[in-house]
């Protein structure tokens, strides 16, 4: 919108009202004040769901891969041939065997159920999400037949455990006696911690090589799934279905959305809700600019009539009036932004903050799932938030603009 040089002195100079009108500047702040803090709420709630949606993604995804080649009654005996099956698929990047089983460990009188999680050796130390969160401890110490293994940083805390403990775990379908089944219980030397950032996995991981885990749960070659990897996680049910056919008469393949639908499918409507809901602000931001633009053309219904009968078009004022409510509007959305990015950069110390304050603990892992407040920022959702504020803002600016524009100064004018 291009204004000419008066447009633009008179646009200022209704952008900061006299003294006498510090009612209307008053309105314009609160608007602008609403817009920022509008803008801002959907910045921060957005991004840090679409952080927690990706961090969830990326550690379940990272630890259980995008899709698994379940063993029927649990084992999965063929596992080799599904295996050379899954790695000559196109499209499939990785294919693991893999041992998972829940159990019971101990350590001096202190107890915790546990998921005990058997790999290859290579696979464990390969895996991003096991290696670069070691806490304490080193995974190499992770050896075949050692009896060593990785635990979880919380089932450390619990068990009161630390590099160099021996837990015991329990698998209550021990060797059958004439006494009934009975439990075996195996003796295992802490020899890493490790803390992946989902607390359900930390609470109970107990990582150690394949052949350990076979050893404990007594299934011999056998294994319970075949963990697999695409190059397109969104695409992983086109990419695996001719695998799917292969595999039918040995396992049951299973993708990511079907083990976590549920979850991702609870933070899609989420995050819809919120946004719907938090638009309701900078709606009524909207409305305050409006209201706050009614006052300001009441307030300077003679200067336009005055303005008018100078030779001022009715598409001139139009412009002016235009340009006071965006600008108000624009400079709410900057504000927001920037508000916004700020919060972001500082929210795990303004989370502690609030705690702190509250004596409340809002970001509790055993309800969250994850350990820090996350957050991801999206380029075209952020411009997205700020076009439809800034449209709304123009939006609103139109009604008074209008009415500016129709003044007819005669009727003013007619009896000063």
């Amino acid at each position: 919108m291009l204004l000419s040089s008066y447009e633009r002195m008179i646009a200022r100079r209704y952008l900061l009202p006299g003294r006498g009108e510090a009612f209307i500047a008053l309105v314009a702040g609160i608007s602008l004040i609403a817009v920022m803090l509008g803008v801002a709420a959907l910045v921060i709630v957005m991004s840090v769901m679409n952080g927690f949606r990706a961090e969830l993604f990326d550690k379940i995804v990272g630890l259980n891969g995008h899709a698994v080649v379940q063993g029927y009654n649990g084992v999965l005996r063929d596992w080799r041939q599904v295996l050379d099956d899954a790695r000559k698929t196109p499209g499939v990047t990785s294919a693991t065997p893999l041992i998972e089983q829940p159990l019971f460990a101990t350590l001096e009188g202190r107890s915790d159920f546990v998921l005990v999680r058997g790999m290859e050796v290579p696979d464990i130390l390969g895996n991003p999400t096991i290696r670069d969160n070691v806490k304490a401890g080193s995974l190499t110490s992770l050896v075949p037949n050692s009896g060593t293994v990785a635990i979880g940083s919380r089932l450390a805390e619990s068990l009161g455990a630390s590099v160099g403990s021996d837990i015991s775990i329990i698998n209550p379908q021990g060797p059958a006696t004439p006494f009934g089944t009975a439990l075996r219980m195996v003796s295992y030397r802490v020899g890493a911690i490790v803390e992946v950032g989902v607390y359900d996995y930390d609470k109970a991981f107990v990582i150690m090589p394949m052949e350990d885990a076979q050893t404990l749960l007594m299934l011999g070659d056998g294994v319970n799934m075949v963990e697999i990897n695409t190059n397109d996680a969104d695409r992983v049910e086109r990419i695996l279905a001719p695998l799917a056919d292969k595999v039918g008469a040995r396992g049951r393949l299973v993708d990511w959305r079907q083990l976590n639908s549920q979850l991702f499918e609870a933070l899609a409507v989420d995050r819809i809700v919120t946004f719907t809901v938090l638009s309701i602000i900078i709606l009524v931001a909207v409305f305050n600019i409006l209201s706050s633009l009614i006052m300001l053309v009441r307030a300077k219904t003679r200067d336009i009539a005055i303005l008018r009968t100078m030779g001022a078009s009715r598409a001139s004022l139009l412009r002016i009036f235009m340009t006071v409510g965006t600008t108000v509007g624009a400079l709410g959305v900057g504000a927001g932004l920037v508000l916004g990015f700020v919060f972001l950069h500082f929210r795990q110390s303004v989370v502690g903050f609030i705690g702190l304050v509250t004596g409340q603990n809002i970001w509790d892992p055993t309800v969250r799932f994850l350990t820090t407040l996350p957050s991801k920022v999206d380029p075209v959702e952020i411009t997205a938030i700020s076009v439809v504020a800034l449209l709304l803002a123009f939006l609103a600016t139109l009604y008074p603009a209008l009415k500016a524009a129709n003044t007819d100064p005669v009727q003013v004018l007619r009896y000063d």
